[in-house]
Formats: structure tokens, sequence, C-alpha cells
């Protein structure tokens, strides 16, 4: 018998055994086990809304710079718009002043050709009286006869 109560005894220290480690071991190690679990639990939680705002933020980044390309691409057009404007103008303003670059030369091509017609006139009068002075053998007064050569010279 005394084996049984040596088993007895074993038996009965191993019940409390598991009844103090049942009562004050297992809940703080259930508990470190559970706040363990809820952290890992939070952390990944955490880590889906990053993964979350970070698809978000991809979109939001893709969408701005989609938006700032095409105001880029409208600003160069804009651009080129106003430098063919530019040019057209530019174009206009020469063309204008070769137009009147023109018309002065030709202006100044008349009234030199009005000047030349004049002093031809002039040389041909003067000619003219000669020649009459030549034919008739005395010299013809020029003031005395201005209206006869005024006439002259508007038939030439």
């Amino acid at each position: 018998m005394d084996i049984n109560m040596s088993l007895i005894g074993q038996m009965i220290t191993f019940a409390v055994l598991v009844w103090v480690s049942m009562k004050f071991v297992f809940p703080s190690l259930n508990a470190a086990l559970d706040e363990r679990a809820k952290r890992i639990a939070d952390g990944l939680a955490a880590a889906d809304q990053g993964q979350q705002a970070m698809v978000v933020a991809e979109k939001r980044a893709s969408e701005a710079l989609a938006g700032a390309r095409e105001e880029a691409s409208q600003r160069v057009a804009d651009a080129e718009k106003r430098a063919q404007l530019v040019a057209e103008e530019i174009k206009a303003h020469a063309q204008a002043e070769a137009d009147r670059i023109i018309a002065q030369a030709k202006a100044d091509a008349d009234q030199q050709l009005a000047k030349a017609r004049e002093a031809l006139r002039a040389q041909v009068a003067d000619l003219a009286v000669k020649g009459a002075e030549q034919i008739l053998k005395r010299e013809v007064n020029a003031s005395a006869h201005a209206d006869l050569l005024s006439r002259l010279s508007v038939e030439l």
C-alpha cells in the first residue's frame, strides 16, 4: 500500500500543480498569446490599409501625372499657335513694309522720270531756239517769245 499512497500523493501533487498552473499560469500565458495575436492581426490590418492607401495614392499620382501631361501638351499647342500667329503678323508687317518701299521707289522713279522729262523738254526748247536762231540767223528773244516756247515744250 505504500506504493499506492505514494502514487496517490503524486497524483494529488500533480493535480494541485495542474490546478495552480490552470488558475495562475495559463491565464497570463493565454492573455499574452491573445495580446500577441491581436497585435499581429492589427499589424496585418494596418498593412492592408497601407496597401489600399498606396493603391489610392498611386491612382491619384497617375491622374495628376496625366493631368500634368495634358496641361503641358495644351500649353505646347497654345505656344505653337501663338508662334504661328506671331510669324504671320511678322510676315504681314514685312509685306506691308515691302509694299511701302516699292510704292516709295515707284514714286521716286516717277518723280525722277518727271524731272528728266522736264529737263529734256527744257533742253529740246533750248535746241529749238538755237535751231530757230540758226534758221533765222538772228537771235530770238526768249522773254519775248516765252508763250511760244511754253507751247513748244508742252507739245514735246
